[in-house]
């Protein structure tokens, strides 16, 4: 009978004979010293089958290659660090809310800039919706709300007295309008407004919003760019508020252009108010003669310089059509880089231009948001081009109303007229803009008057607000002598005494309006101090009371 062979008994040699090159302990073949050591063919290994080896229940047998697993019924522990406690930022309440006022502050301040935020959560604290408590007893007492006899199965109201409920229903009669309730049925007697022309909708596309939309999202600094003619009627202050709203890391500029179609006490006073709410620059834009262009580049180059942990930084300009904002790069670039003409629509879509080695610029088609301006206003903003305007003699009577009459008589040498119609009739006859029959063609005679209206061939532009009529004479008057005085330096043929009588009127004109201006900040100051006096007293009467 032959021997059993025992497998307990058999123990297995721990070198491996083979002269394999995945074999580890493999006598030196021909690769001599480039023989693979145990790691490289470890893992290549790990590269070859990375899948365990499993019976056909699935049972594991052999690990794949660098796995491990806990057998089961184990708890995996992790050894406590003295780490974790020691980085901790702890921060009391009223420190919290200081904070919080600073950083309100600070965002609301436009000339102060939030480069880096921290890495607090600060966000969270900010978030008023959900941290607002909810005041329950405010619409129902504790015992009906909570509580044995709790009333929960009946409407709830925000009155629990049949008095105080009629007299809350008084008041919201009272405060009711008809004109906002947009349930009412109204007849309107089968006549309702006609719908706008298409072509008024310019700029209010779809397709142009993506582009504005995609300059936002690119831009790190928004220029927007404002007419200085009508800055506020060609502001854009619902995409302000996105800016705000989603992009407030963004910094945003307003650029006043066409500043040398306005004089130079408007374009200060409109810079005045807009600085107050984000930075604002005046600009004129020119490839021979630019003004404000090493203000602007300057202002570009400290922004480089704050975000110094960026390659570049890329300037978007965006604000409505035809305010010349392919003009200012051009200004910036000092030669034709982008296509620009005296009509709106000229940029169909956006484009990265090349300033500095950090800055770029990036252009942006005009938009328009739609907040019910009427065809006139649209027309007159420039949003639209003229010549495919349907009926432009509707149009020219409000450029009657906003020029002045002396500057309509100085262009077009028309004196005398009754209304639009006579003026458009008399202008078509002295230029001959007649049709067959000798009928002045009032059509063509239109579309140029808008032309010169829009190009800033006639004069116009925007009061800014808190200016009467007696500051805007006298300011007229300052300007109109300093232009005598400036002329009478380039003419070689200059009156002396009429040029020594416009300087004596300008001194004098300024000492009134400094006189002026120190007056109302005296009375503004009194009235004050009255109104301060007048609060703490009521306070100290209120205190008396409540003791």
């Amino acid at each position: 009978m032959g021997k059993v062979q025992d497998n307990k008994s058999r123990v297995k040699d721990k070198i491996k004979s083979g002269s394999h090159s995945l074999n580890p302990d493999r006598a030196n073949g021909k690769g001599g010293q480039n023989m693979r050591s145990k790691a490289t063919i470890d893992r290549l290994n790990m590269y070859k089958n990375q899948k365990p080896v499993r019976t056909r229940s699935g049972k594991i047998i052999k690990a794949a290659p660098f796995q491990s697993w806990n057998t089961s019924g184990t708890q995996a522990r992790v050894e406590p660090n003295r780490k974790w406690f020691g980085n901790t930022r702890v921060i009391t309440q009223s420190a919290l809310q200081t904070f919080q006022d600073e950083m309100n502050k600070a965002k609301a301040d436009p000339y102060k800039l939030i480069i880096k935020p921290t890495n607090l959560p600060t966000t969270i604290l900010n978030e008023k919706a959900k941290n607002e408590r909810v005041h329950l007893l405010e619409f129902e007492p504790f015992e009906n709300t909570f509580g044995p006899k709790a009333q929960r199965k009946k409407p709830q109201l925000n009155t629990c007295d049949l008095s105080e409920y009629a007299e809350l229903v008084a008041k919201k009669a009272d405060e009711y309008n008809a004109e906002k309730d947009k349930d009412l049925v109204q007849d309107n007697q089968g006549v309702t407004d006609e719908p706008m022309f298409a072509l008024f909708k310019a700029g209010q596309s779809r397709r142009i919003w993506g582009e504005l939309y995609k300059v936002i999202d690119s831009s790190d600094v928004i220029i927007q760019v404002l007419d200085a003619r009508n800055p506020d009627g060609t502001r854009c202050k619902q995409v302000e508020a996105y800016i705000k709203k989603e992009k407030s890391h963004k910094h945003l500029i307003f650029v006043l252009n066409k500043c040398d179609l306005v004089p130079t006490w408007v374009t200060q006073k409109w810079v005045a108010i807009l600085s107050q709410e984000h930075p604002t620059l005046a600009f004129h834009a020119s490839l021979t003669n630019p003004f404000g262009k090493g203000a602007l580049i300057q202002l570009l180059r400290q922004f480089g310089s704050l975000h110094k942990d960026r390659k570049q930084i890329s300037v978007g300009f965006i604000g409505y059509p035809n305010t010349g904002k392919s003009s200012i790069i051009n200004a910036l670039r000092k030669k034709k880089v982008c296509n620009v003409a005296p009509i709106a629509g000229e940029t169909k879509v956006w484009q990265y231009i090349t300033l500095m080695k950090r800055i770029f610029l990036i252009d942006c088609p005009g938009v328009v948001y739609p907040h019910g301006d009427s065809e006139t206003d649209i027309v007159l903003k420039g949003v639209v081009r003229v010549e495919n305007i349907p009926s432009p003699e509707d149009h020219v009577e409000e450029v009657l109303k906003r020029v002045k009459k002396e500057y309509l008589q100085r262009t077009y040498k028309i004196y005398e007229y009754e209304d639009y119609l006579d003026f458009l009739e008399k202008l078509a006859m002295k230029t001959g803009k007649l049709n067959k029959g000798g009928e002045s063609n009032i059509s063509s005679v239109a579309k140029m008057v808008l032309n010169d209206y829009q190009r800033g061939k006639l004069p116009f532009y925007v009061r800014p607000p808190g200016t009467t009529d007696e500051e805007e004479a006298t300011e007229n008057k300052i300007a109109s002598q300093e232009a005598v005085v400036e002329k009478s330096k380039d003419d070689e043929g200059f009156n002396e005494k009429e040029t020594t009588e416009a300087k004596d009127e300008v001194s004098k004109l300024k000492k009134v309006k400094k006189a002026k201006e120190k007056f109302t900040k005296v009375l503004n100051t009194k009235q004050n101090k009255v109104k301060k006096q007048m609060n703490y007293e009521e306070n100290q009467k209120r205190k008396r009371f409540n003791k």
